[in-house]
C-alpha cells in the first residue's frame, strides 16, 4: 500500500544549503521508489493557520518509507533543512483504492458504543 512523507515546512531565506538539500534530495528517494507528489507549490488555507507550505513523496510502501527516512544518504542532508527551515516531517500509509469511509465510522461507532 502506498505509503507518504509529508513536510509542514517554513521556510525563511534561501541559502546555499538549502539549495544542496533540493539537489540532493532525489538521489536519497531514488533507492526506495520515492517521488515527489506535490513540491515548492502555494497551499490555499481553507480551515484553520498553515504557516508554510507542504511537500508531498510518495514510495510504494511504508517499508520503503521508512528505510528512506532512515538511510544514510537522508540522514546525511537532514540538518542541511533543519538548520535553516522550521517544520515537522511525518510518515503514513495510505488507504486502500477500495477504502470506505463509511466502514471506517460503522467501526468507530460500534467500538464507542453509539
Amino acid at each position: 500500500m502506498t505509503a507518504y512523507a509529508i513536510g509542514h515546512i517554513r521556510p525563511d531565506t534561501m541559502n546555499e544549503d538549502i539549495l544542496r538539500y533540493i539537489e540532493e534530495i532525489q538521489a536519497t528517494m531514488d533507492p526506495f521508489g520515492g517521488r515527489f507528489l506535490v513540491h515548492g507549490k502555494e497551499v490555499e488555507v481553507k480551515e484553520g493557520p498553515w504557516p508554510g507550505t507542504v511537500a508531498i513523496i510518495g514510495f510504494p510502501d511504508i517499508e520503503k518509507a521508512r528505510a528512506w527516512y532512515d538511510s544514510d544518504a537522508y540522514q546525511a542532508l537532514i540538518p542541511l533543512r533543519t538548520d535553516h527551515i522550521a517544520g515537522e516531517i511525518i510518515l503514513v500509509e495510505g488507504v486502500p483504492a477500495d477504502y470506505d469511509a463509511s466502514k471506517t465510522a460503522a467501526a468507530l461507532r460500534a467500538a464507542a458504543g453509539l
